[in-house]
């Protein structure tokens, strides 16, 4: 009788500790993968930063040439700011979409004005602008790539419940791009 409540509670045991070594180990890969979304984050954010800190130059030299295209240039400073004061991912990745949309008519106007195309100025400007947006999707495609991998995770069995448990929550703060019909300019 003994020696059966003794194995009965080595058995016990033995279950214990492979369950909480699980949870422990459960536990300990999300929070990797948590700090690997905000790591991934703020390499985005450094990207969508380096493009903020282009833009005034990139405008001074077209409207320099176009002044009379106002509303073009008052899109992209209301962007950039967006940009520059949102706190959230999501609050950035809405910013970065409405200074997508703003570059792309500013981009427009360089190929109505021929004199504006041939500026050296212009021309490096634009170019450190394409390197940066390649720049940016590439980390934009990393994110979400990370992103859906915790989120994956937090969702299977028997992640899930240590997911729940310790407070892991899902992060829907994807970069999505929304379908857009290329900018038109009207003089």
């Amino acid at each position: 009788m003994v020696k059966t409540v003794l194995i009965v509670v080595l058995v016990s045991v033995a279950i214990a500790v492979g369950a909480a070594s699980k949870f422990a180990s459960v536990r300990n890969d999300l929070v990797s993968q948590r700090e690997a979304v905000t790591a991934q984050w703020a390499q985005v954010d450094v990207a969508l930063q380096r493009r903020a800190d282009l833009i005034p130059n990139l405008v001074e030299s077209v409207k320099g040439i176009a002044q009379h295209e106002t509303q073009v240039f008052s899109d992209i400073a209301n962007a950039r700011t967006a940009l520059m004061s949102g706190h959230s991912a999501q609050e950035k990745i809405q910013a970065n979409d409405q200074l997508s949309g703003a570059l792309g008519r500013l981009l427009v106007l360089s190929e109505n004005y021929p004199q504006l195309r041939t500026n050296e100025n212009f021309q490096q400007l634009q170019d450190e602008l394409g390197g940066t947006e390649n720049r940016i999707a590439v980390e934009r495609r990393k994110y979400n790539e990370i992103l859906e991998h915790y989120n994956a995770q937090i969702q299977r069995f028997p992640d899930n419940i240590v997911a729940g448990i310790s407070g892991f929550a899902r992060n829907d703060a994807y970069f999505k791009t929304e379908t857009r019909q290329a900018p038109k300019v009207q003089f």
